[in-house]
């Protein structure tokens, strides 16, 4: 194995662990879960550990080497669940591969260099991303990401590819314009004036490597949403039923929570925003696919709770909820109802052609568990 880059990070003594330990032993578990072989998890445990560089030897008893908001807790490693009726399961992972450098610059350039790397190993071309890179990578670029990647880990070792790029890169004012562009650069003229309206553009993001149906996808930002709302943001021909968005919307937000919350309000969400995503494929203006992501670590109690919601989803969409459970025992021994936010988003897509898709967003949680909720909230009411 090639000895890891000089980063200047702090490395783990001999019985320390770090948090390469603690993904790459994560990993290993999901993957025995779902059914990857051997060969194939500890492949992807190498990559993945190759692109995190210095932070990967970094000790856990050291916080995050940087801020990465791919986790509450900043650990810059998320993992995913992905189900759809009548199939295995697809697990994922999600990377910030700047995690260990000083500024979005340099992130960036680390970022663009994994991608690169694994182009040249899984013979794929950059070329959307190279049309990109000046919208995206501005010489002074703003937070709070530069570049993230995420692998659909298959069997046989070779992944799908993902990229996420943050359109305010050049400011939040710019962020729409960023999107717009980006969006007829690659052959998408009159997209973005289909979209529905949002407070923001948290990413878009390029399938990369060996896809089906390669899409682009822009994701928006929903504070106060409702599940009218929710019902009338999807653009996609043959999108989903409004039938199955409101039971969606309303089981992953659950009815009464939190209690003191007044009842004119309990229409809308008032913690973190939702979240949408517009798939666009062959060119075409409307969309071909639309996701509804949930923060549900905002809307519950605890992971417990969070299971039971996600259980019943999983059942009402055909999917088997057993292997959740088993992933979340794969992922942390902790009581579930001692923290909330191992499952972090719930999300039900839709692509054309295609059966619905839940996938639910698991936390590494190497650095801090998220108290339950109503602990945190008395928390706050004492500290006023």
């Amino acid at each position: 194995m090639t000895p890891p880059p000089e980063t200047g990070l702090p490395t783990a003594g001999p019985r320390e662990a770090t948090l390469g330990d603690h993904v790459l032993g994560q990993l290993r578990r999901l993957g025995a879960t779902v059914g990857l072989s051997e060969a194939d998890t500890a492949l992807y445990g190498q990559i993945l550990i190759g692109s995190l560089s210095g932070a990967a030897q970094r000790p856990l008893s050291l916080p995050p080497a940087s801020p990465s908001f791919i986790s509450d807790d900043h650990t810059p490693v998320e993992f995913s669940l992905a189900c759809t009726p009548d199939a295995a399961p697809g697990l994922r992972v999600l990377v910030e591969p700047g995690c260990a450098t000083s500024d979005m610059t340099d992130s960036a350039r680390t970022g663009l260099k994994v991608i690169r790397a694994m182009a040249t190993r899984w013979d794929f071309s950059t070329g959307q991303l190279d049309a990109l890179e000046d919208l995206f990578f501005p010489a002074s670029a703003e937070g709070p990401l530069a570049l993230w990647y995420a692998l659909d880990l298959r069997p046989g070792g070779v992944p799908g590819v993902k990229v996420y790029l943050n359109p305010s890169a050049a400011g939040t004012e710019h962020a729409a314009q960023t999107v717009q562009e980006a969006l007829h650069r690659l052959g998408y003229g009159n997209a973005f004036t289909g979209l529905p309206q949002a407070a923001g553009y948290p990413f878009i993001a390029l399938d990369l490597g060996t896809w089906k149906v390669p899409r682009v996808k822009v994701y928006l930002r929903h504070p106060r949403m409702s599940a009218d709302d929710a019902c009338a943001l999807s653009r996609a021909t043959s999108g989903p039923a409004e039938a199955a968005i409101r039971y969606f919307f309303n089981e992953a937000t659950g009815a009464t929570w939190p209690p003191e919350q007044e009842a004119e309000e309990m229409q809308r969400l008032l913690g973190r925003p939702t979240l949408t995503c517009h798939a666009f494929t062959n060119r075409e203006a409307e969309p071909s696919g639309f996701t509804l992501h949930i923060p549900v670590r905002d809307y519950v109690r605890n992971d417990e709770e969070a299971l039971v919601q996600a259980a019943a989803l999983l059942t009402r969409f055909g999917m088997d909820p057993s292997i959740l459970n088993r992933s979340l025992r794969a992922l942390s021994r902790r009581h579930l109802a001692d923290g909330v936010g191992l499952i972090a988003y719930l999300a039900l897509a839709y692509e054309r052609a295609r059966p619905p898709r839940i996938t639910a967003y698991l936390s590494s949680e190497a650095y801090a568990v998220r108290p339950p909720q109503e602990k945190r909230l008395l928390d706050e009411l004492s500290a006023r």
